[in-house]
């Protein structure tokens, strides 16, 4: 809606991230890899530019997973029955959220390796 306060806004954005809390079973696994991450790297102390990638890789993933939820809500909302190209939409989408998991652990993996051998 147009012509909201910045804190609507805000109190509308957290109400998005706790309907996907509390719906989506991914985006609490996601949150919960991604802490279980930052405490990990907390002990090991990586240098300044590891936590910045880091903590963007875990942004980008809960983005991405807020973003599959948010769209596969509205396709079943507007296509409640099976449809092959809803089917292929929702496929892409959790393409999506699998291509950047897996650039984050790599990402994790390579701070692990930098962080250890240094």
């Amino acid at each position: 809606m147009k012509n909201q306060s910045f804190t609507k806004k805000l109190r509308n954005a957290f109400a998005g991230i706790g309907f996907a809390w509390t719906e989506e079973r991914n985006f609490r696994v996601h949150l919960a890899l991604g802490l279980v991450t930052l405490l990990a790297f907390a002990v090991l102390q990586p240098t300044a530019l590891w936590w910045a990638l880091i903590v963007l890789c875990i942004a980008l993933v809960l983005a991405a997973e807020l973003l599959n939820s948010a769209v596969e809500a509205l396709a079943d909302h507007l296509h409640p029955e099976l449809h092959p190209v809803v089917g292929k939409v929702k496929d892409m989408l959790a393409g999506m959220v699998l291509v950047i998991s897996f650039a984050a652990a790599v990402v994790a993996m390579l701070a692990l390796y930098a962080t250890v051998a240094a």
